[in-house]
């Protein structure tokens, strides 16, 4: 039995307003810093992983280490956990992409498994290399806690393998930053236990809030 722990990475520039970022290599906010800190916290509270696997993008390296910190794991990219090739959209907004690419955006949000970003990847790309990845990483951490560190569309992607969705439910699948999900892998099936936890980030959620002035 394996059990896969997913994270997606912390807060970053472009998430709000949101921008298409892909493979843009920008590197945790002050807020993403404080929310791996946190998640670091709450992994280390609940699993023992040898290994965190992570993309090699900067913001999935800084979260997946401080997991390993945190935990005393080794941290090891995979390239297969890579953000989506988003091509010509790459760090467009998307009010400009809205502008540009009217008919492929609304297909994007209305039925994502049939787009193909222009001079980019489609979800089946990235089906394919995730699945392979999952089947890679399982098969050699039988018996163990594997960390994943990946992106919202990876994680997303990767939560409908789980599952046995397919990939037009997409959408359905929340990724808050520096959010966890956790499966139960065994060789009959894929159970999910846990999905887009972020109670461990309630402390930064509590302090972002003003404190009302007494009367």
């Amino acid at each position: 039995m394996t059990i896969l722990v997913l994270v997606r990475h912390g807060h970053v520039e472009g998430i709000a307003p949101p921008r298409f970022r892909g493979r843009t290599d920008v590197p945790l906010s002050p807020t993403g810093v404080a929310q791996a800190r946190l998640t670091a916290e709450r992994v280390a509270r609940s699993w023992r992983p040898a290994v965190v696997h992570a993309s090699p993008l900067a913001r999935c390296i800084s979260t997946a280490s401080a997991i390993a910190a945190a935990t005393g794991a080794a941290v090891a990219t995979a390239a297969d956990l890579t953000d989506l090739d988003y091509g010509d959209w790459r760090w467009q907004t998307h009010d400009a992409v809205k502008r540009g690419d009217p008919e492929r955006y609304a297909h994007w949000h209305d039925a994502p498994d049939l787009v193909r970003f222009p001079n980019g990847e489609s979800l089946q790309d990235m089906a394919v290399r995730t699945a392979d990845m999952l089947r890679t990483v399982v098969g050699r951490d039988t018996d163990g806690t594997v960390v994943l560190v990946g992106h919202d569309s990876t994680n997303r992607v990767l939560l409908t393998q789980l599952l046995g969705l397919p990939l037009s439910a997409y959408w359905r699948l929340a990724q808050d930053p520096c959010a966890i999900s956790v499966a139960r892998l065994t060789v009959r099936r894929a159970q999910l236990l846990l999905m887009n936890d972020v109670s461990h980030l309630a402390a930064l959620a509590e302090a972002a809030v003003p404190s009302r002035a007494v009367p």
